[in-house]
């Protein structure tokens, strides 16, 4: 494994936003999508970070039947008013369509950093952006990105039981839009149906008891980039909760008359993804899996023996709210103020560098499978939403 340097393409702006990478400046100027550097792997360490990926998903799953059987969701922080409903979607298996596990990886040990399981962004730049690069710049070579084809063949596999059409919806940043425009156009690629509106859009019909669109069309399947804790807050919280089943008594998909199983509305990502997308994971898969080769020691009630660590909030993207602390003293970030509902307290990882900056190797799953990998760069050991994209090739 290695970072290595070359001149970006001259109209590497046009030939990203061709394929749907239009946010690839920051707004000081300085490139997003940064193609003056790629990092380069043997086909050996592809096969470690795609096999380590397949463990931590095995142990997430392991995870969560252990979450609920020890009712342990106001422990995260979970509102009571939830716990229901996401028993009823563990149980029931309601389609999840994907997630991004963020690695660190020096090239000797893998760690998991944390699990995005519910609203993972950068998917463009790892499916499409850096492929057509390859394309361009390395057309001998190859990367582990499967991303694209499995996006749609998941879909496919989704057509005959969704109701269509499919809503895709987000809070309206431009990174957020471009992965849902993207993710759109795979469902649509695979035959299904589908709408586009933001979150704020979206209205409830009294009568009809059902979420509608703005041509006061019921939502009968939305796939929402918009964490579930967020929604969780909003006032139509009670709403939202109440298209949800309160019981599974099938499993998997089922014929179209079983839908019944999943409410009278259809979430992607479900509810259940809360399990995941809770830094407090972290604290209970070391407390499940002690030592294990991919975990990094964590706690929920403070940092126990470690002197050097990272505070991260249960919920947070995009960095926000991480303290990283040094032999004892904090340097960066800030321990000051309390975050509701709490802190996982997380061991400092070998961090590949390059650069001058720390890379973050983000392993994408399609339906619970190993897809692809994108790496993310930052100054420090932080990774916030000016952190860079860089492609990456193996050989």
């Amino acid at each position: 494994m290695r970072r290595l340097t070359i001149s970006p393409r001259k109209d590497w702006q046009q030939r990203v936003e061709r394929v749907g990478l239009t946010f690839h400046t920051l707004d000081n100027g300085a490139p997003y999508w940064d193609e003056s550097a790629y990092w380069e792997f043997s086909s050996a360490e592809i096969d470690r970070l795609e096999a380590a990926t397949a463990e931590v998903q095995r142990l997430a799953l392991a995870a969560g039947d252990t979450i609920l059987a020890e009712d342990r969701l106001a422990a995260m922080g979970i509102p009571a008013t939830a716990a229901e409903a996401i028993r009823a979607a563990w149980n029931s298996e309601p389609p999840a369509l994907y997630g991004r596990l963020d690695l660190a990886y020096d090239g000797t040990s893998i760690k998991l950093l944390e699990y995005n399981a519910d609203t993972p962004t950068g998917l463009v730049e790892s499916a499409v952006a850096q492929w057509y690069w390859l394309q361009d710049c390395f057309p001998e070579a190859d990367q582990f990105n499967s991303l694209h084809e499995k996006l749609v063949a998941k879909w496919k596999d989704l057509k005959d039981y969704v109701p269509a059409p499919v809503h895709f919806a987000d809070a309206g940043s431009e990174e957020d839009h471009m992965t849902t425009v993207y993710l759109r156009d795979t469902a649509e690629q695979a035959g299904l149906a589908t709408r586009a509106l933001a979150m704020h859009e979206i209205g409830w019909h009294d009568e009809h008891h059902r979420f509608v669109d703005l041509e006061d069309q019921p939502i009968q399947t939305l796939f929402k980039l918009y964490p579930w804790e967020w929604m969780l807050a909003e006032t139509f919280a009670p709403e939202a909760l109440s298209t949800l089943p309160p019981a599974a008594p099938l499993v998997g998909y089922g014929p179209p008359e079983d839908r019944r199983q999943w409410g009278p509305m259809l979430w992607i990502e479900p509810i259940w993804k809360m399990l995941w997308s809770n830094k407090a994971l972290l604290a209970i898969l070391w407390e499940q899996n002690p030592g294990h080769e991919l975990l990094l020691p964590a706690y929920l009630d403070g940092p126990h023996e470690l002197t050097s660590y990272v505070r991260k909030p249960f919920f947070g993207r995009e960095g926000a709210g991480i303290a990283l602390v040094e032999n004892g003293h904090c340097a960066a970030g800030s321990l000051d103020g309390v975050s509701a509902p709490g802190y996982v307290y997380q061991a400092l990882a070998s961090m590949a560098t390059g650069g001058g900056k720390t890379a973050v190797f983000g392993s994408w799953l399609i339906d619970g499978e190993p897809a692809g990998l994108g790496v993310r760069e930052s100054k420090g050991q932080i990774t916030g939403n000016t952190s860079c994209f860089v492609p990456h090739l193996f050989r």
